[in-house]
């Protein structure tokens, strides 16, 4: 009777060893506190909703602007999306009509000129302030201009002056961009000119985040913050402040920033200039 239970208990032991020292599981990547698919999965024109994702999530993980995914699948606000629903994640180009051909008719017309000319503003009826009806057209015509995306980044900065506590590590679980400590209320900064796509605290594990486009490529992530200072749409400048360091969503003040280029992480120390 000894010697069976003694056998059952070598078993049992080998058994335990066996299953400690055996290879452990490949670790997941995790998109807002759900196990996902890698970041492959969003390589593409489309992307099949998981249980757990996010419209925001999706967003920041595929590259895009939430906005512009909500438009192109007509989802309106509160952005309600559910498993197994396919989503356009990439503007798809559509090729523009090509022009009609000249007409054959030879007889000969009258150029019109279609230009006209704009009325001079009233003083007395705009006051001496205000804006005349060029100048008006003018700078609407500049701030047009300024909203479009320049196809490359023209400079980097450091988006919080502090000690880099963490790095950026590639594996699938590991620190998709690197992690600043400073002082709390520390001033936290645009890394580069661009536009405010996101604000708030939806994102799982992010806290209070901040996402910036900057090409149609290239966005910049900045979470656990403790205010933000800006707001959806604004188009901001290098080093314009943005946000102060915090630690929401998380146990430590820091800054957790992140580059992504097409939706995918990079090292943003390949960026950021020297200190």
């Amino acid at each position: 009777m000894n010697q069976i239970k003694l056998t059952s208990f070598v078993a049992l032991s080998m058994t335990l060893i066996s299953c400690s020292s055996g290879t452990p599981p490949a670790p997941l990547t995790v998109l807002n506190s759900q196990p996902v698919k890698e970041v492959s999965a969003f390589d593409g024109n489309t992307y099949v909703v998981t249980e757990g994702d996010t419209l925001y999530a999706i967003a920041l993980y595929s590259g895009n602007d939430y906005r512009d995914i909500a438009k192109w699948n007509g989802i309106s606000a509160p952005y309600t999306i559910n498993a197994g629903q396919a989503l356009v994640i990439r503007q798809i180009s559509v090729k523009k009509p090509s022009r009609p051909p000249l007409s054959t008719n030879t007889t000969p017309t009258t150029p019109v000129n279609i230009t006209k000319r704009v009325e001079s503003s009233n003083q007395q009826a705009y006051g001496k302030k205000e804006k005349s009806v060029s100048q008006q057209y003018d700078t609407e015509k500049s701030s047009k201009d300024f909203e479009t995306f320049p196809d490359r980044v023209a400079r980097w900065v450091w988006p919080l002056r502090g000690k880099v506590i963490e790095t950026f590590n590639n594996t699938s679980a590991g620190n998709k961009g690197i992690d600043i400590q400073a002082p709390l209320g520390s001033p936290v900064v645009s890394a580069a000119d661009g536009k405010v796509v996101y604000t708030g605290s939806a994102l799982r594990g992010y806290g209070n985040l901040v996402i910036v486009k900057h090409s149609e490529t290239f966005l910049s992530a900045y979470a656990h913050n403790e205010k933000i200072l800006v707001k959806e749409r604004q188009w901001i400048k290098a080093g314009q402040k943005i946000a102060t360091v915090g630690s929401s969503g998380t146990d430590t003040v820091k800054l957790h920033f992140e580059v992504r280029y097409r939706g995918k992480s990079l090292d943003p120390l390949r960026y950021l200039p020297t200190k």
